[in-house]
């Protein structure tokens, strides 16, 4: 089967996309607590976004350890860069760079990491080949990526909206988002790369808002469906809200919207 990889145009979006950071920081944390970072230690984010969990760590470790973050989007490494030159940070760097063709040398890294990166590289496979070869032999992974079409709601409810209504080519990349979501196609193709060691488990985040009307306008104001809503007729344009806020009705309370998630966290060695 051909995975559809209708991705959003992640440069064009990078500056709305921290309107979701506070919503996976969890899966950040549980990156950081899976590895133990040694003083002057050398760390790798791939597929870094607007920066995250890079700077967070980055703020945590001892000033002699440095970070790189990458990502394939020119966008998301401005956004990034811009962040660093207001932390005042000064053991942190990001560069514009996919994960297939890292610009490292063999064995330089004490700790590679990506939060939702590995399922979204074009090619997962030799995006995670070279984050084993930059890790040093003993160095630590620890990433994660979506477990579920079911068990990711977000993305869930908006693919069935669009699915009827506008071409294949323009559908939600709900394949493509949870692609590494099963335990034996994340292990085997972790192996296969280089890594030993390997833990994989599945763990819980929601998305929290006031209202479903919040979370919605969210979703509006991040761009993430500039696509799908491009690709639609302008009388239907209306109705996408209405149409989802029925999938999410029994999640809808007095008491505000909580959207649970479940994402898979992998760590291990080289």
């Amino acid at each position: 089967m051909t995975i559809s990889n209708n991705q959003p145009d992640w440069d064009a979006i990078a500056e709305k996309f921290d309107l979701w950071l506070p919503h996976i920081e969890p899966a950040g944390e549980a990156i950081l607590n899976a590895i133990t970072v040694a003083p002057n230690s050398r760390i790798l984010d791939v597929a870094s976004g607007t920066g995250e969990p890079a700077l967070t760590l980055a703020a945590r470790v001892d000033k002699k350890s440095s970070i790189i973050g990458t990502d394939a989007a020119a966008g998301m490494i401005r956004a990034a860069q811009n962040k660093v030159a207001k932390s005042g940070l000064k053991n942190i760097q990001f560069q514009c760079m996919p994960a297939e063709t890292l610009d490292f040398q063999d064995n330089y890294f004490d700790v590679v990491i990506s939060r939702f990166g590995a399922m979204l590289f074009q090619d997962s496979a030799r995006g995670l080949t070279e984050m084993c070869r930059v890790l040093k032999p003993g160095g630590q992974f620890a990433l994660t990526v979506w477990y579920s079409a079911q068990t990711m709601p977000v993305m869930h409810w908006t693919y069935e909206v669009f699915k009827d209504k506008i071409p294949a080519e323009s559908h939600p990349p709900i394949e493509k988002m949870v692609s590494l979501g099963d335990a034996e196609v994340l292990g085997g193709m972790l192996r296969t790369a280089g890594f030993t060691n390997i833990n994989i488990g599945t763990h819980e985040l929601s998305y929290n808002f006031e209202s479903f009307d919040a979370f919605w306008d969210t979703v509006e104001a991040s761009q993430i469906l500039t696509m799908q809503f491009a690709a639609l007729p302008d009388t239907q344009q209306a109705t996408i809200r209405d149409e989802v806020r029925q999938f999410a009705r029994d999640l809808i309370t007095e008491g505000g919207f909580s959207v649970p998630h479940t994402y898979v966290l992998a760590y291990g060695n080289k």
